[in-house]
């Protein structure tokens, strides 16, 4: 919605497509606080910030089709779309924004061995059961994994009477926020089990308990060190992965990560074709995803009166790569002719650490651009607004490395 208004604002006509039966995404299930700090100034509930963008989106008369479901993306940037009111529907725009998400990993994605009772859901199913629906899927709960909608979730089921048993995380180290670790587990006095993972379930109908066990720094069990714990629920928030079918099957170019390759200006290997929000890379916050949302938009815009319809030969790029303690990087690619404008770059560690360098490179291993933090870790991404025309940039650079690296101690002399 962020993207289409601005897109509306500057005059093009623009249509947004839902699935859902209403605008606004996972928003509406998300009726904790924590929105619109950085959009608004102000704390509102998930459905307050929707309604605020839903709001903007009648009121500027921005068509919409909901429940509707697109099947196809093509190469020539056509879209084919099913609903139940005007069947199949075939759509020729001139740009593209994808905004399509994420979905939850589930039991399947992860192989927990045992049985398969009912009583096993994601930490979203049950956020929607609970807030949306009004049902609790259970009474005592083990929730695996420390994401950041499953620590929220343990303290939504505690407000509403259940027992949440433990907290079980197969990292050394939380993967949610860390404010989500003291608000929702701290503060309730909820057991966080760092270093251990769910082994065994039990029960043949319904979920009678699991055996949860240690595991080594290669995630491998440790023999002798299995514990049982009764519940009757088990929640799942073990990760993200992008909604990217559409863009693969279009022929776009999909990163390691799974999120669709992108240049500088959020643009896929499929000229007219943007990404942004948790389709594109997974964010910490809503706001995160407004803010590349808007990017996005003006980039679209940008395209349609610049570059659509004209000839274009092949773009000179920069390639960006994860290097040491980096998970992956974005923007994938970085157009030569914007060297000179400001190019936002994010990025995550592998894991935590203290007193760290962060230094982007050429492929001549000379140092760009480099920055001192204190500390980094996994749930925090990694935002630089950078200059590389300002910064003096080899013109013929092909590569840069962008590494996270201890700092170098400084040596106190004795007298």
């Amino acid at each position: 919605m962020a993207a289409a208004i601005v897109i509306k604002k500057a005059g093009l006509d623009v249509l947004i497509i839902e699935r859902d039966r209403e605008l606004g995404g996972i928003t509406l299930q998300c009726i904790h606080n924590g929105f619109g700090i950085h959009e608004f100034e102000e704390e509102l509930t998930g459905p307050e910030y929707a309604q605020r963008f839903i709001n903007e989106v009648k009121r500027l008369e921005i068509p919409y089709k909901l429940d509707t479901m697109v099947i196809e993306l093509t190469k020539n940037k056509t879209i084919y779309a099913v609903n139940n009111s005007e069947g199949l529907i075939e759509i020729k725009p001139k740009a593209i924004i994808l905004a399509m998400g994420c979905r939850e990993r589930t039991r399947g994605a992860i192989n927990i061995p045992g049985f398969r009772p009912a009583g096993i859901y994601t930490a979203g199913q049950a956020q929607r059961f609970v807030n949306v629906e009004g049902y609790l899927p259970g009474k005592t709960y083990v929730i695996l994994g420390s994401g950041d909608i499953g620590m929220i979730m343990a303290r939504r089921l505690t407000w509403e009477g259940c027992q949440v048993k433990a907290v079980v995380e197969i990292q050394p180290y939380v993967s949610g926020l860390i404010r989500n670790q003291v608000q929702c587990l701290e503060d309730y006095d909820i057991p966080l089990i760092t270093s251990y993972t769910v082994t065994k379930i039990h029960g043949i109908d319904r979920l009678k308990g699991l055996t949860v066990s240690k595991v080594d720094r290669n995630f491998d069990r440790v023999i002798g060190s299995e514990k049982f714990i009764e519940c009757d629920t088990l929640l799942l928030s073990v990760g993200l992965i992008p909604e990217n079918e559409l863009t693969r099957g279009a022929g776009a170019e999909i990163s390691e990560m799974g999120g669709p390759t992108v240049d500088n200006n959020l643009q896929t290997t499929i000229e007219g074709v943007f990404a942004c929000g948790n389709v594109l890379q997974v964010h910490d916050l809503v706001d995160l995803v407004t803010v590349e949302a808007k990017r996005a938009g003006f980039n679209a815009i940008e395209y349609i009166h610049n570059i659509f319809g004209k000839m274009t030969g092949k773009k000179e790029q920069i390639k960006c790569t994860a290097g040491e303690n980096v998970n992956y990087v974005k923007p994938d690619l970085i157009n030569k002719t914007d060297l000179e404008k400001d190019i936002i770059f994010t990025f995550r560690v592998k894991r935590p650490d203290r007193r760290i360098l962060i230094q982007f490179k050429d492929e001549k291993n000379k140092v760009i651009y480099k920055r001192k933090r204190s500390y980094v870790i996994p749930s925090e991404m990694i935002e630089f607004k950078l200059n590389l025309g300002e910064l003096k940039i080899d013109p013929v650079c092909k590569i840069i490395e962008i590494e996270v690296i201890p700092r170098p101690e400084v040596l106190i002399e004795e007298d």
